[in-house]
């Protein structure tokens, strides 16, 4: 999704602006999109969520799986619109981005320059004349922090899913399009691993407010059945294409090619004063298949 990333600063950054669409053209071709745990219970109801290795981190990070193959994201529709009542935070925060700073513990506001959404003519500045950061970065420094801090709840709520080994491998094959496919690479929390804890150790995932978000992913686990659907309709719509195309071909050929139809003639009456007033003649007709 970032192909330009660099941190906001006024030397670079004085004139952009940023403009404010509800296309998501940028999003099309990613079929994962991370979410925190905060986001479980809304994404949950749109998107199955499942777990990949963060591997870097010798950990795993909850996604979202918006498609069943890379490179394409099933909600993302004509003109970029997204087809889901919720969109995940990690797509709205686009172009801007946090990355770690050379201080600890410092995080510093970075922007895609090479995103469509950055003009130097269209939007809200990001700077204001006296060179004073404006409240689009000021919201955007709010959300980008609310957001690390839900990120770092949510690593630790990975990881306590790992070293209570409640993550499994899901290995599931569904028929999408015109072909099976295995989905695999992906985990998912052992619920019946879950229901096994003793009392005490039940009473800690309570505690520490994880239960929420464990019940919201495995409530989400279904929507794959929906991710199916989508891609075989998207799949349907794209081979129909052609067919209409020629369907419309053919029907402007015949119409070319048939007699135009008689307008009706407008002919010159006169009236109780003897002066001419216009009436619609009767309209000719072809034939009766043909009449209008």
């Amino acid at each position: 999704m970032f192909d330009q990333i660099v941190p906001v600063s006024l030397e670079r950054h004085r004139l952009k602006k940023v403009r404010n669409t509800t296309a998501f053209d940028y999003a099309a071709r990613f079929h994962i999109a991370y979410v925190t745990m905060h986001e479980f219970a809304r994404a949950g109801a749109t998107y199955p969520i499942v777990f990949l290795e963060d591997k870097p981190n010798d950990g795993f990070r909850p996604v979202v799986l918006m498609g069943l193959q890379p490179g394409e994201n099933l909600f993302v529709g004509a003109g970029g619109a997204w087809n889901a009542s919720y969109i995940p935070a990690m797509i709205r925060r686009y172009p801007f981005a946090l990355s770690k700073g050379s201080e600890a513990d410092r995080f510093v506001v970075c922007v895609d320059e090479a995103s469509s959404l950055l003009s130097d003519t269209e939007g809200a500045p990001m700077f204001d004349e006296q060179g004073q950061p404006t409240q689009v970065i000021e919201n955007v420094k709010r959300y980008l922090s609310e957001l690390q801090q839900m990120d770092r709840m949510t690593q630790e709520f990975s990881s306590f899913l790992q070293s209570q080994n409640l993550l499994t491998p899901l290995n599931m094959r569904v028929n999408a399009s015109s072909q099976a496919r295995n989905i695999t690479g992906c985990y998912v929390i052992n619920e019946e691993r879950v229901n096994s804890f003793s009392d005490s150790l039940f009473l800690q995932l309570r505690a520490k407010a994880y239960l929420p978000a464990i019940y919201a992913h495995l409530m989400s686990l279904p929507q794959i059945e929906r991710l199916v659907q989508l891609g075989k309709e998207r799949s349907q719509g794209a081979s129909a294409a052609p067919a209409a195309a020629a369907a419309d071909a053919a029907a402007s050929e015949a119409a070319a090619a048939e007699p135009a139809a008689v307008e009706p003639a407008v002919v010159p009456t006169p009236d109780e004063d003897g002066a001419a007033i216009s009436k619609p003649a009767g309209r000719k007709r072809r034939s009766d298949a043909s009449s209008s």
